[in-house]
């Protein structure tokens, strides 16, 4: 399912006096882009929950099934409200296209085997989300598809791990769960001058705090389970880029292999966007005080957070991106059986290894996330066994912090 940026008549724009006006701010977008009203003028996007729809003769079915006449056809690849969810993110990534997938890794998935073919090569940092680091390293190499690693930081080694068959740069910035930074402008000049493309998985900050393709990246992942819904109650995820390679490459393999956005979770993330910008600077605003109060604690090692002065990418994050996120990793003495510890002393935070909700959670990353790879890409990716990673919520900060420190002070 996918939707050009030029598609809908309502796209981006609203009716003034009879004359359609550009929506030039972020939250307007967010909450009527994409939309069209049907006969019965609902304000609210309606959810279309069917399988098929109709034509008017055998002539139009053949038509819209060749592709030579706009129109649903099934909704495996064309349905209204993924269509409107798509329609609406790309106008807040800044993209002509997007996709709609059944999850965040259906939307990775989706990216490598719409673009890639046997005998291609990928370039990926170490500090991937751990099913994505686990398809690159289990699953990719059975389709003739090779991946090197690289530090999310080290632009050299990015340079170095090059090849004359390297089609595809994968980056999530900032990286999970250790908020690692990397300049996305410099490193899409290293994809484009190999004639490369960039990805960059999005989920941490949204289009709300960062914008990849203003940077110069190619593409867009999303986990619309997280922040993109926001309360924890769909899975889905998205692919967000240009008509050719959204619109037309990776479509065409939705549209065969069937990995689609449901029409009800696309609507819960429909009302997900109208609530972004909000939520995000509400997540950041919290994480902060998080942070600050983590990095005060003794017991703590050390915080992750690029908030922090002290953080290796603070700088390049103020630049980057309009708010740090609400992510905070910490890491505590005595491995798994103290990080165990801080976890299970909890008694407001959710155990849980989602992340993007309303709710903060909070979870070992070792032994969740990161849990099916191996022991030495643990290490490579800095996952030590006493780190912990909170999802800061929206709960008031003064709560977060004391249902944290209950783990603490019995360490």
């Amino acid at each position: 399912m996918s939707i050009t940026t030029t598609e809908k008549d309502a796209d981006n724009q609203l009716d003034s006096d009879g004359e359609d006006e550009p929506l030039r701010g972020f939250d307007s977008r967010a909450i009527r882009a994409g939309q069209s009203w049907g006969c019965e003028q609902e304000n609210s996007e309606p959810i279309y929950t069917t399988s098929s729809f109709r034509f008017t003769s055998a002539s139009e079915a053949a038509a819209r099934f060749a592709g030579e006449q706009p129109g649903n056809v099934y909704s495996r690849f064309t349905n209204p409200t993924v269509d409107t969810f798509c329609q609406r993110l790309a106008a807040l990534e800044g993209g002509e296209a997007a996709v709609g997938t059944a999850s965040g890794m259906s939307a990775v998935l989706a990216t490598t085997m719409g673009l890639l073919s046997a005998g291609d090569h990928i370039v990926a940092s170490k500090t991937l989300f751990g099913t994505t680091l686990s398809l690159f390293t289990n699953h990719l190499p059975r389709f003739g598809i090779e991946v090197s690693w690289v530090p999310l930081t080290d632009e050299q080694a990015w340079r170095e791990a090059l090849r004359p068959d390297t089609r595809m740069l994968f980056a999530e910035t900032p990286s999970n769960p250790l908020n690692d930074v990397v300049d996305i402008a410099s490193l899409a000049g290293i994809a484009h001058d190999a004639g490369a493309l960039l990805v960059v998985d999005n989920c941490f900050c949204t289009p709300a705090l960062q914008r990849p393709l203003e940077h110069g990246a190619d593409l867009v992942v999303h986990s619309a389970t997280k922040y993109l819904d926001g309360q924890g109650r769909c899975v889905g995820g998205a692919v967000v880029g240009d008509q050719q390679l959204v619109g037309e490459q990776i479509h065409g393999f939705i549209r065969t292999a069937g990995p689609s956005m449901s029409p009800f979770n696309a609507w819960v993330f429909l009302k997900g966007l109208e609530t972004l910008a909000l939520r995000m600077q509400a997540h950041c605003e919290r994480a902060q005080q998080v942070a600050e109060w983590l990095q005060s604690c003794s017991r703590v090692n050390k915080v992750y957070y690029a908030g922090l002065p002290d953080h290796p990418a603070h700088e390049l994050a103020r630049r980057q991106q309009d708010g740090y996120g609400g992510i905070v990793a910490f890491e505590v003495d005595g491995g798994r059986s103290a990080a165990w510890q801080v976890i299970d002393a909890t008694r407001m935070l959710s155990i849980t290894a989602n992340l993007g909700d309303a709710k903060s959670t909070i979870t070992h990353p070792a032994t969740t996330t990161h849990g099916t790879i191996s022991e030495e890409q643990r290490q490579a990716a800095g996952i030590s066994e006493g780190l912990v990673r909170v999802s800061v919520g929206l709960e008031d900060a003064e709560d977060i912090i004391a249902d944290i420190g209950r783990g603490l002070t019995c360490l």
